[in-house]
């Protein structure tokens, strides 16, 4: 065998190393799989809907599960997606409980992206978006992230990860920010970073744990990657 046709053989073998290890870490979805990740949205809609909040909280992957949005911020874990739900305006006001979600009971439609880092999801709620990441638990499908983008966000360039990569510039400084709601309960609205946009801009009010916050304008460097541009601290 000539050098050359040694190299173009190496160069094929490589080849199909690498397409048979992309397709062994590639996850593959059955039909069941795909049925229960949509049922997700139906369980989701009804446990938020009818202010269900330990039901909700299940449906996140334990501990490391994550609610996200530019009003919200990150809340993580059981505690703050229990709370995140105690605090929603139709369950602190019974008058309006039972208010329909988006997609009503039985959830939006999503359509799933299976890569070889895990398995996505984007559900389309009209002048909003679901971004989900899904994990298979010893109790089923679950969600490993649910981020809520509404159309100024997606606007200015904001997805799930972008938003992910703002709210990770304050690092250990960041706490909760609680509020008061319209019976005077104080209630966690933010968990983090809470987002604006204005056109292009985005900014921030970054919540901190010893108290006041930071109010901030971003910089986008890079895809995932950010900067602050400015930031006016304000105590409480």
């Amino acid at each position: 065998m000539t050098t050359l046709r040694r190299s173009v053989f190496s160069a094929l073998l490589l080849c199909i190393a690498v397409a048979s290890a992309s397709a062994q870490s590639t996850p593959t979805l059955s039909d069941d799989d795909r049925s229960a990740i949509q049922a997700l949205m139906g369980s989701y809609a009804r446990a938020l809907g009818e202010c269900r909040a330990e039901d909700f909280a299940d449906l996140f992957v334990p501990d490391t599960g994550y609610f996200a949005s530019g009003f919200r911020g990150h809340m993580v874990g059981r505690a703050h997606l229990i709370a995140l739900v105690q605090s929603e305006r139709h369950c602190t006001a019974p008058a309006a409980a039972g208010a329909g979600r988006p997609g009503g009971s039985n959830g939006p439609t999503v359509v799933l992206d299976i890569t070889p880092s895990g398995v996505r999801g984007v559900a389309n709620l009209g002048t909003a978006e679901y971004q989900d990441e899904y994990a298979k638990t010893a109790s089923g499908w679950r969600f490993a992230s649910r981020t809520v983008l509404i159309a100024a966000e997606k606007a200015a360039g904001l997805d799930a990860r972008e938003l992910l990569a703002i709210g990770a510039l304050g690092g250990a400084k960041l706490g909760d920010r609680y509020e008061p709601d319209q019976n005077g309960v104080s209630r966690l609205m933010t968990s983090g970073v809470r987002i604006t946009v204005s056109g292009t801009e985005v900014m921030g009010r970054a919540f901190l744990k010893n108290g006041g916050y930071d109010d901030e304008v971003y910089e986008k460097l890079a895809p995932g990657r950010w900067r602050v541009k400015s930031s006016v601290h304000v105590a409480e």
